[in-house]
């Protein structure tokens, strides 16, 4: 068998995603331009996305790579650039993709990029799949660890669908192990829940007590959250709820998050 590339192989998303083939027996190789340890039995390559440089020794015989290094602060599209050429140039039969739910109606300059090479690996020639999911529980910690530095929490009256990156890795996992399938059915959380609710199960967790205000915030963006685009609705197939995410790491400081992907790559 071929060995099996992810890229962010070290954050939060990613690592999971290495965890889960090494237990399925597969030869997994994690790309990410950060040191950092990696899951024991796979092997570490040190790979900027950015330049691109090292790309091609990496994915020389590589089967499938799974695509989730991502970062808020710019550059996605080339880094998927020029993954998408390595893999093309490689021969790699199967690239899988982290998206977000939503990137097509909601205008976050964020979601622009995800959808921008989404429509890239579309493009590419290369066989793909492709599978958008909703807010990870991180991001909803880390939200609300932000606004809680204040006695007095503003709360936007939106919902949200959050899902543990567990459930999302053994999702990717899956498809990676399987043949490309292009864009499957959106993966969305355990429940969908609105964010005073979400604001009160973390506040409760980590033993703080907080005024939540209800605020209304004028925009397209969020407007777009309000109508649900960033739900499934239809769809819940994470397992594992906020309380049950929130009570394994009551004790644990949040780190800073990148939505619906890994930085690294």
């Amino acid at each position: 068998m071929t060995p099996i590339v992810v890229t962010g192989g070290t954050g939060s998303l990613g690592r999971r995603v290495v965890r889960t083939l090494l237990g399925a027996g597969r030869e997994v190789v994690v790309l990410s331009r950060r040191t950092r340890p990696v899951a024991g039995g796979s092997r570490f390559v040190p790979v900027d996305l950015r330049t691109g440089a090292g790309l091609d020794a990496a994915l020389a015989g590589v089967g499938t790579v799974v695509h989730c290094a991502t970062t808020l602060t710019g550059g996605d599209e080339q880094s998927a650039a020029k993954l998408f050429a390595a893999a093309k140039r490689a021969g790699v039969a199967h690239l899988v993709y982290i998206s977000i739910v939503g990137i097509d109606r909601i205008p976050l300059p964020y979601y622009k990029t995800k959808l921008a090479v989404e429509r890239q690996l579309e493009a590419s020639g290369l066989g793909y799949t492709t599978m958008r999911a909703t807010q990870f529980h991180e991001l909803i910690q880390f939200i609300f660890a932000t606004l809680g530095r204040s006695p007095i929490v503003p709360v936007p009256s939106i919902r949200f669908q959050p899902v543990d990156t567990r459930d999302v890795a053994d999702r990717l996992a899956e498809l990676a192990l399987g043949e490309p399938a292009g864009r499957v059915p959106d993966f969305g959380g355990p429940e969908i829940r609105d964010a005073k609710s979400l604001a009160r199960a973390y506040f409760a967790a980590t033993g703080r007590r907080r005024l939540l205000v209800p605020l209304r915030v004028p925009g397209r963006i969020m407007a777009g959250y309000r109508s649900g685009h960033n739900l499934v609705g239809d769809r819940f197939d994470g397992t594992i709820t906020f309380e049950q995410f929130l009570a394994e790491r009551a004790t644990r400081r949040p780190s800073r998050f990148t939505d619906a992907g890994d930085s690294g790559g």
